[in-house]
């Protein structure tokens, strides 16, 4: 893969996702902090930019099949969103609070961190679920009217939040919240390595918080990158 200076993180991960497990080999977040460039990504972590450009060069041509999200309509990309990674959460936020109760009851006194990992956990779990309503009641539905009104040639009102660019503020702001508490997580858990002492139930917990931090990388990505740059170059388009 050829990339260039003036790209930024977030636009090389878009154009091809497979250079995120990359970035994320040298601790790089290339979605709440994809709109940095290479340079400015590696010097705080005194990586040789080099290393980096080298390794995407090295890439084989393709993207091995993965989806191509950046040909995508919107009200579909939005929908893909809401209907994966929305009801991914949805579907695993409750069991992981059950199991890190459990935990912190049967294994808090030998590893008193779990008590860290079940507040850090619930504050995300509460504030994840406010963030998706806010995208699935207020920002998705104006980017599918948009997308809709583009198809159509019709006239698009102004929605009452102003401009498209301030619900997707607050979105990234959110964003970088949740990056920034799951990066505590991962500190935490060395990693998602459970100790020697850990039970099953102990091991597939760490399982599960290293699966929900990925897809959440990738929903993050997906949003970031991806739909909120295009919705708002879009909205320009009626201006």
């Amino acid at each position: 893969m050829i990339t260039t200076p003036t790209k930024t993180i977030g636009e090389i991960v878009a154009d091809d996702f497979r250079t995120a497990a990359l970035f994320k080999k040298h601790g790089i977040d290339f979605c709440c902090k994809g709109n940095r460039s290479i340079e400015e990504a590696c010097t705080p972590k005194k990586i040789d930019p080099e290393n980096i450009y080298r390794a995407l060069a090295e890439l084989p041509s393709g993207n091995n099949g993965d989806i191509d999200f950046q040909s995508w309509p919107l009200d579909l990309l939005a929908d893909y969103v809401e209907k994966t990674h929305h009801r991914y959460v949805e579907d695993k936020t409750p069991i992981l609070l059950q199991f890190l109760d459990k935990l912190c009851k049967v294994h808090g006194d030998r590893h008193p961190e779990l008590f860290e990992i079940n507040r850090l956990f619930q504050e995300s779990a509460q504030d994840l679920a406010a963030h998706m309503k806010k995208e699935e009641l207020i920002l998705f539905p104006f980017i599918r009217k948009m997308t809709e009104a583009k198809r159509t040639g019709e006239p698009l009102r102004q929605p009452q939040f102003g401009t498209v660019e301030n619900p997707v503020a607050m979105m990234k702001h959110e964003h970088t919240v949740e990056g920034e508490r799951f990066e505590k997580i991962a500190q935490i858990t060395d990693g998602y390595i459970p100790p020697a002492d850990a039970c099953n139930t102990y091991r597939v917990t760490f399982a599960m918080l290293e699966d929900f931090e990925n897809d959440l990388h990738r929903h993050i990505h997906l949003e970031n990158n991806i739909l909120f740059p295009k919705a708002i170059d879009l909205e320009k388009e009626f201006a």
